[in-house]
């Protein structure tokens, strides 16, 4: 699905379960495109090359090549990793750290949180980056976060912030709340619907019954998994599928909904 679906259908975005890709050099604002127009900032800012403002060239840390820690290997023991005394952790030379915007050093732009950075940055082609991140719910993560840190869930809504800034009509998600806690279920549906709003159309791949109940059609596949499903056994809305019969999520559906307060049925 995640390469023939595209292929045919060129106006459909595919988020699917593969893994992000990421170093230790990657971080959220490098994923979503937003650290190469900082850089690009700071040099108009400063009429300083853009290679000045980033870790991985010329405005490295010469100690710990901007990595922000050093590694000792122990031979038989694990290796031992400790900030760099030099830059603090903060990856960068003293030379690119002379020079400011927005009242900020290179290093304390990508230390701002993106929510943070969504008040404090005063230029739409960064901001306009940076949103999606903010509206999946992922606006706590610093700037310059290394992605390897990241949680499975915070990897998943990652990996659909960059593809929100992608025009597209319809949007295919492989079980997009994979990883999230269920706090962070509601904020995704809300993004969701932002998006259909917006006119596009979201397909989602779910499992979880929060989606479903919040979904305007649904086809259920069934009747049971792997070998022993694959058909369709019901298609229309939550309301039609709670009375299906020969569901298995119709019965689960039930059970969940006649648990609900009145004012959640409402949602």
């Amino acid at each position: 699905m995640t390469e023939v679906l595209p292929e045919q259908h060129h106006d459909v975005t595919v988020v699917d379960q593969s893994p992000v890709g990421v170093s230790s050099r990657s971080t959220p604002a490098s994923y979503v495109g937003a650290l190469d127009r900082i850089r690009r900032r700071f040099a108009a800012e400063s009429g300083q090359s853009p290679g000045l403002f980033s870790f991985n060239s010329a405005g490295a840390c010469p100690v710990c090549a901007g990595r922000g820690e050093i590694t000792t290997d122990l031979a038989y023991m694990a290796p031992v990793t400790r900030t760099c005394e030099a830059c603090g952790g903060r990856r960068y030379g003293p030379q690119a750290l002379e020079h400011n915007w927005v009242g900020r050093t290179i290093a304390d732009v990508l230390a701002l949180t993106v929510a943070d950075a969504l008040g404090v940055l005063r230029d739409a082609s960064i901001t306009d980056r940076l949103r999606p991140l903010h509206e999946v719910g992922i606006g706590h993560l610093t700037l310059g976060r290394p992605l390897g840190t990241l949680s499975g869930g915070e990897r998943q809504r990652l990996k659909i912030a960059d593809r929100l800034g992608e025009r597209t009509a319809v949007l295919v998600l492989d079980e997009p709340t994979t990883g999230l806690h269920p706090t962070d279920v509601d904020g995704l549906l809300a993004l969701l619907d932002r998006l259909v709003d917006a006119g596009n159309t979201v397909i989602a791949v779910e499992h979880d019954l929060d989606v479903i109940r919040h979904a305007d059609w649904i086809i259920d596949l069934g009747p049971g998994a792997g070998r022993h499903g694959g058909r369709i056994v019901f298609e229309g809305t939550p309301e039609q599928l709670c009375s299906a019969q020969g569901s298995h999520t119709a019965e689960h559906l039930r059970r969940v909904t006649a648990a609900l307060p009145a004012a959640d049925l409402q949602r």
